[in-house]
Parts: C-alpha cells; sequence; structure tokens
C-alpha cells in the first residue's frame, strides 16, 4: 500500500457551505467531513500533511472595501473591474493616492492574457473565525500529529494587499519589494519528494486549488505529477464557476496527474 502526502489548500470556514462563511463554497463543508473521516481512519499512511491558508487584511485590492463606485457608492461582490474601468472613473480606489499603483497591477494582471480582477466579499481575515481551519478537519489533523510525532506545514498566502493570490505558491502578479508573493520554492521542493502518492484537496476546486495544481504542473517533475492525485469528492467549485473547475480537472489529467475519489485509493 501506498504511503501519502497531503497537501490541503484553503480548508478555512469562510469557504464552507455553514451559517456565517463570507464566501461559501457549495459542498464544501461536507468534502472537508470526508477528508477529515479519512485522516481518522488511515492515519498511519500520511506521511506529510500541509496545510495553506488564504490569509487577508480586511481591505485589500481583490476586496469590496478597496473600491468604490465613481459616485462614491459601494461595490458589490464578484464585480469585474478592468483597468480601463479605472482609468474611465467608473470604479476607484478608496484611497486615491493608491490610483497609480492599481492601475499598473491591474494591466500587468491583465496582460498575463489569465484572469482579470474579480471583486471578492471580504474573507479570510487572519486572526478571525472565518480564517479557522474546519473544525472537524483540525480535529484529525490535531489526532495526526498527536499519533505520528509529526506537525502539519500550515503556509499563509495572499497576506499583501496590493496583489491577488489564489494559488498557494505565489501571487498573481508577485512583487519584488515583498518575497511572500514570489514563488515558494521550498514548499515546492518539499511537495517533490518521492516516496509517497501526494493527495490534493481544498477549495476551491475553480480558483485556489486549480491555480495552486497549474503551478504545480509547471514545476514539478513529470514523474512526481503521476504521483498526484486529485481527490474530487474533496473539492468543489464557487457557484457560477463549476465549467473553469471541470476544465481544469480535465486539463490536469491531460498533463498526467490522477483524479480519484477517497474510497478509489489504494
Amino acid at each position: 500500500m501506498s504511503d501519502y502526502d497531503l497537501l490541503i489548500i484553503d480548508p478555512q470556514n469562510d469557504f464552507l457551505d455553514i451559517e456565517g462563511a463570507a464566501l461559501p463554497v457549495p459542498g464544501a463543508n461536507a468534502d472537508m467531513h470526508r477528508l477529515a473521516d479519512w485522516l481518522i481512519q488511515h492515519a498511519e499512511r500520511v506521511r506529510d500533511i500541509t496545510v495553506t491558508l488564504d490569509s487577508h487584511a480586511s481591505v485589500g485590492v481583490e476586496r469590496t472595501t478597496f473600491w468604490q463606485q465613481a459616485d462614491g457608492g459601494d461595490v458589490a461582490p464578484f464585480t469585474l473591474i478592468t483597468a480601463a474601468q479605472v482609468q474611465q472613473g467608473v470604479y476607484r480606489p478608496r484611497h486615491a493616492a493608491l490610483t497609480d499603483e492599481v492601475l499598473s497591477y491591474l494591466h500587468a494582471l491583465e496582460a498575463t492574457g489569465q484572469r482579470q480582477l474579480i471583486v471578492w466579499p471580504v474573507h479570510c481575515v487572519l486572526g478571525t473565525w472565518g480564517h479557522n481551519i474546519h473544525s472537524g478537519l483540525s480535529e484529525a489533523i490535531a489526532a495526526w500529529e498527536l499519533q505520528t510525532g509529526r506537525v502539519c506545514h500550515k503556509v499563509l498566502k495572499g497576506q499583501n494587499p496590493l496583489t491577488e493570490q489564489y494559488s498557494a505558491f505565489k501571487a498573481e502578479v508577485p512583487r519584488p519589494d515583498d518575497e511572500r508573493t514570489l514563488l515558494n520554492r521550498p514548499l515546492m521542493q518539499a511537495l517533490s519528494a518521492q516516496g509517497a502518492t501526494l493527495l490534493v484537496a481544498g477549495e476551491a476546486l475553480s480558483h485556489c486549488v486549480a491555480a495552486s495544481v497549474t503551478d504545480l504542473m509547471q514545476e514539478l517533475p513529470v514523474e512526481r505529477l503521476r504521483q498526484t492525485v486529485l481527490l474530487i469528492d474533496c473539492m468543489s467549485s464557487v457557484s457560477g464557476f463549476e465549467t473553469a473547475g471541470a476544465d481544469f480537472l480535465e486539463g490536469a489529467r491531460g498533463a498526467g496527474l490522477q483524479t480519484r475519489s477517497l474510497v478509489e485509493l489504494a
């Protein structure tokens, strides 16, 4: 039987479909319950656990609190904001002194051709309930630490308020003045270690899981990617982005990664 390394992306309260969550992902709570139950039952087979945590200030470039409309009104969650709209005055930062820097950011983001800025509800603010790990999964991780004598590696991401970071490994537009936004090579190297199957779970499939695994596919050796399993019953997409999640999984399979449910693990 295989041993496992486990990468859990953003299993946090604000992404669970439970009361009080800021950005609930349908199915996320059940995803994490399944994963917690599996971990309790198979702790002896898990070699290493890494948990990434979306970790924000209350105001940041990708959240409603950062922006206002031309008349000073609030900007609704899930609004798409482009550099052209900021130049036209349709939307503007609440703090005008940031306008030039934000425009530079939006131009750089849009130049990648991969993503545009979506304004999200305020979520996963560092130190709040919403930032915490799913309670059942947290208990399962603690039990694994007690049983094995190992420590779960927790990785904070998204701490710079002037760039987005979906991926566990780097910001959408890395900033040379903030090493937290640059490629996390130590984490990538740790996950590249052979000898155990790499299991990936977390939320949301359509966004942070997809971005993180895309970076893995660009950095890990082909042999390690073939040892990587995406746990499809432990990840769900943001409502309205289900197609993006499905397209990502198809691309991952094409790159040699496996997609399985927990009951299919050897």
